[in-house]
């Protein structure tokens, strides 16, 4: 299906800053006007009509990566089908809905007293394949009030196009300003990349993809960054634990498809863990098609492949666990600190001193306790929508949600 280009096309840092310029202007005016809700359900209902039309360009895209060195991985995240459209289209319908049912201004999180929410203002999400995530982040920035300005990679450049007409179509038909969202051509490859990381005009950046593109931009970029993360989790498995619900915390963190972003890739084994509970557990990873190595130091009558732990890194291989054993509960909680990436870490235990002490010294964003850390971008709540997981600790950390597109204004009355 041809259609216009509505991408738009960048050809230095001074043309960038211009359309960010008007962004800004467009996110000021969308303050001003109501009934934008009505836009995010039409926008869903014409990405519906138009599924076979984003299909078709995915294929092209999926035939095109065959010709390219691209990761197995990412052709993983690249590949489309009608149910991730779908939950994309229905997340902007429950947005939409959440948007109406509250009186004008309202925030659309939790009030925190002495506190006021107001948008960040431009919003820039720089992504790898996933081609969905620009529904989400288009659903949740007019929520919130914010600008959109979109970065997709080339390997997705044919479904990013058809989005882009769909989101360019319904906004020039609605009383928003065109500017609200913008959807940066894929043309200019790594020159676009460049500017984006160079400009201080953009109020935050989020990355989303591989670490490599998400470290890049969070160390080079000169606007603020909220970095996301994907896998690497760690979960320890304390004495007390329950191996069966070790068994169904792991096999549920790698279900959140297409991109497990909590997936557990490193099991702690505490040292008094019996073999017979080591054993029932991996029977039960075994069984769900998962893949277990450890570095020698477990013995487990041959359910567990020896590799060199200099050599394995997370991430490389989907449902493959790394199982370690550790002395104790503070060895656990050091090798956690030091290396997993701090978005979601895990715990099985019966022990209340345990829980207590792991969760007041693990430094991660997101603890989970005998609790499956399955994401969902799509939650029931609404209010929980989210493109990701975050490591950054505090306010903003753990879901990269509606909370994270706004800023926290302190009032204080005299």
């Amino acid at each position: 299906m041809e259609r216009a280009d509505v991408m738009l096309s960048i050809q230095s840092l001074t043309e960038l800053d211009a359309a960010i310029a008007q962004s800004r202007l467009a996110a000021q005016a969308l303050g001003q006007l109501t009934g934008w809700e009505k836009t995010s359900h039409h926008l869903a209902e014409a990405l519906d009509n138009a599924q076979d039309d984003i299909l078709e360009a995915n294929t092209l895209d999926l035939e095109a990566c065959l010709d390219m060195a691209v990761p197995e991985r990412v052709i993983d995240w690249l590949k489309l089908n009608p149910e991730r459209l779908c939950v994309a289209t229905a997340s902007l319908r429950h947005l939409a809905h959440l948007g109406a049912i509250q009186h004008p201004g309202a925030s659309p999180i939790a009030p925190i007293p002495g506190k006021q929410w107001e948008p960040l203002g431009v919003v820039a999400l720089m992504y790898e394949a996933l081609p969905e995530l620009a529904i989400f982040a288009a659903g949740m920035c007019l929520l919130t009030g914010n600008s959109l300005i979109l970065k997709g990679g080339n390997e997705a450049s044919q479904t990013n196009q058809a989005i882009a007409h769909i989101l360019h179509g319904v906004i020039e038909r609605s009383p928003l300003p065109e500017s609200i969202i913008q959807v940066i051509s894929t043309s200019e490859g790594e020159p676009t990349r460049r500017w984006l990381m160079q400009s201080t005009a953009i109020d935050l950046i989020i990355p989303y993809g591989r670490a490599s593109l998400v470290q890049q931009i969070q160390r080079e970029a000169l606007s603020p960054v909220l970095s996301t993360h994907i896998g690497n989790c760690f979960l320890y498995w304390a004495p007390s634990g329950d191996e069966h619900i070790a068994a169904q915390m792991i096999i549920a963190s790698h279900q959140g498809a297409p991109d497990p972003v909590n997936s557990i890739e490193t099991v702690l084994v505490d040292a008094q863990i019996s073999t017979p509970s080591l054993l029932e557990l991996l029977r039960s990873l075994r069984e769900a098609r998962f893949t277990c190595h450890q570095d020698g130091s477990i013995d487990a009558e041959g359910y567990l492949e020896s590799v060199d732990p200099q050599g394995w890194s997370p991430g490389k291989t989907p449902k493959t666990i790394h199982f370690r054993q550790v002395p104790d509960l503070k060895i656990a909680v050091t090798t956690i600190n030091q290396q997993s990436s701090g978005h979601g870490d895990c715990l099985v235990t019966e022990s209340y001193g345990d829980s207590r002490y792991f969760t007041r010294m693990v430094q991660s964003a997101t603890i989970y306790v005998n609790a499956s850390p399955r994401f969902s971008r799509s939650p029931a709540q609404a209010s929980q929508i989210a493109l990701g997981m975050s490591a950054q600790r505090g306010l903003y950390g753990g879901r990269v949600g509606l909370h994270s597109l706004l800023a926290a204004k302190t009032v204080i009355q005299g």
